[in-house]
């Protein structure tokens, strides 16, 4: 069981992420010019590839990256990565955060953020360290 988060603060601005197991982090890291979105995309690809295919759950705040994942990305690639209405923002990211979630076994599983979730809060504190350059 993983948990994830991202930050960026101001927003856009300098960015942080974490992975969470076991109440520690496993994965910290960040990006000097940042968004939310982009940071809990990395969040996630830094789990996914901490879990090197292995089945688990993972638990995230980010319901736009679960639809991303579950919903969009399907669409998006079947169409030779265009949607309706314009562009696909950070394809990249979405391309290798979708590689790695089809060659896993992950369970993503949204938790509200900021309502006392222990995991997600955990998450949350550690992905505003590495914001501040913390890693593992």
């Amino acid at each position: 069981m993983l948990y994830t988060d991202g930050s960026a603060s101001p927003n856009p601005g300098p960015g942080g992420f974490a992975v969470i197991e076991g109440g520690k982090p496993v994965a910290l890291g960040g990006e000097n010019d940042s968004t939310n979105i982009r940071m809990e995309g990395r969040a996630l690809l830094a789990a996914l590839d901490y879990l090197k295919g292995d089945e688990a759950e993972i638990y995230t705040d980010s319901e736009f990256w679960i639809n991303v994942l579950t919903k969009w990305a399907p669409g998006w690639e079947a169409r030779g990565w265009t949607k309706k209405g314009g562009e696909i923002k950070n394809l990249e990211l979405v391309k290798e955060v979708y590689a790695a979630y089809q060659m896993g076994q992950a369970e993503l599983i949204w938790v509200r953020g900021h309502v006392g979730h222990q995991g997600n809060e955990l998450a949350d504190e550690w992905a505003n360290k590495a914001r501040s350059g913390a890693r593992v």
